[in-house]
C-alpha cells in the first residue's frame, strides 16, 4: 500500500515525512483517520495528541497546539503554532501537558490585558464626554 506525505510545519520547525499510511487526530467534531487516497479534506485541529504511522511501522505520535489540517493529492498539510514529535507515548503526553498549561497561561494574560483596555478605553471616552461639557 502506497503511503502519503505528511508535512508538518510550525513557527520553529518544517519536517515532511515520507510514506505515512495512517493519520488519526481530533477536531470539533471528535476523532477521525485518513489513508492514502482519501479525498481532499481540511479542518481546524483540536489541542492534544495526533498520531500517525509510515509504512509497515508503529505509531508514532504528535502533541499539538491546535492547527489547520489540509489533505490533498496525497499530501498532508499540518500547520500548527507547536509539536513535539515521538515514537514515545509518555514523552508526548507529557509535551501535551506542557503546551495546554502554557495555553492556559496566555489566556489568562490575554484576558488581563484586554480587561485593561477595555477599561482605559471607558476613561478616555469618560474624559472625553466630561470635555465636551
Amino acid at each position: 500500500m502506497s503511503g502519503f506525505t505528511l508535512h508538518l510545519q510550525s513557527g520553529g520547525q518544517v519536517e515532511n515525512l515520507e510514506n505515512v499510511t495512517s493519520f488519526s487526530a481530533a477536531d470539533a467534531s471528535g476523532s477521525f483517520g485518513l489513508k492514502a487516497g482519501h479525498e481532499r479534506f481540511m479542518t481546524v485541529l483540536e489541542s492534544g495528541l495526533a498520531r500517525y504511522r509510515q509504512s509497515a511501522g508503529r505509531w508514532r505520535y504528535l502533541a499539538l497546539s491546535g492547527g489547520i489540517l489540509y489533505f490533498i493529492d496525497n499530501e498532508l498539510f499540518l500547520c500548527t503554532h507547536r509539536y513535539v514529535r515521538s515514537e514515545n507515548y509518555q514523552e508526548v503526553t507529557a509535551a501535551i501537558s506542557e503546551i495546554l498549561a502554557e495555553e492556559e497561561e496566555t489566556r489568562k494574560d490575554l484576558k488581563t490585558s484586554i480587561s485593561r483596555m477595555e477599561q482605559e478605553m471607558a476613561r478616555r471616552l469618560w474624559d472625553l464626554q466630561r470635555e465636551r461639557v
